[in-house]
């Protein structure tokens, strides 16, 4: 009973809230294409990410750094960035082929991190990933809010152009985790 309070810690709850709230990001995403909707959804979007950061800030500062949390924090990212793009696909406001690529590259290096951490291996995470995270919420935020273009460039809004720059250091980051696991993971165990 122990071990189960000291695992449901508050950075973990805020955790379970980020997931929480995935659903409700979808369905103000989906069911309307009307600004208040879309308010409505960059709004949770953003709750969400402020749950990242506060769990993290939390678990570090207070030394409440859990299985339970390294487990489910990645998760939670990657589940709420791959709702949001594939919500964003679906109501036509970003390429498909993007989000394959972001998502795609995320499910890569999930696997890479499994399969390191069987080996009881941790490869921490690249300044690069961190930037990359920063440039993708950045752009949901304006994708959700369908902020307009120039008149110089009508395709590239600020939502598409920050996504393309997420895209590259998504490529970039998951090429550096990949180098760095081959250097330190046994293939023969």
């Amino acid at each position: 009973m122990t071990l189960k309070r000291r695992a449901l810690n508050l950075p973990n709850k805020l955790t379970l809230i980020r997931i929480f709230l995935v659903p409700f990001l979808m369905v103000f995403l989906l069911i309307s294409n009307s600004r208040p909707f879309h308010y409505t959804a960059a709004l949770i979007f953003i709750a969400a990410v402020i749950t990242d950061w506060l769990d993290g800030h939390i678990a570090r500062s207070t030394s409440q750094v859990t299985t339970l949390g390294q487990l489910l924090d990645p998760i939670a990212d990657k589940l709420l960035i791959a709702a949001a793009l594939i919500s964003l696909v679906q109501v036509g406001r970003v390429p498909a082929w993007m989000v394959v690529l972001i998502v795609g590259r995320d499910i890569v290096v999930t696997g890479l991190r499994g399969i390191a951490a069987s080996q009881g291996l941790i490869i921490q995470a690249s300044d690069l990933g961190k930037y990359k995270m920063v440039f993708e919420t950045s752009a949901v935020v304006f994708l959700i809010l369908n902020w307009p273009s120039s008149s110089q460039w009508p395709s590239l809004t600020p939502g598409i152009f920050l996504l393309w720059v997420a895209m590259g250091l998504a490529i970039v980051s998951g090429v550096d985790y990949f180098i760095r696991f081959w250097a330190r993971i046994d293939l023969g165990r």
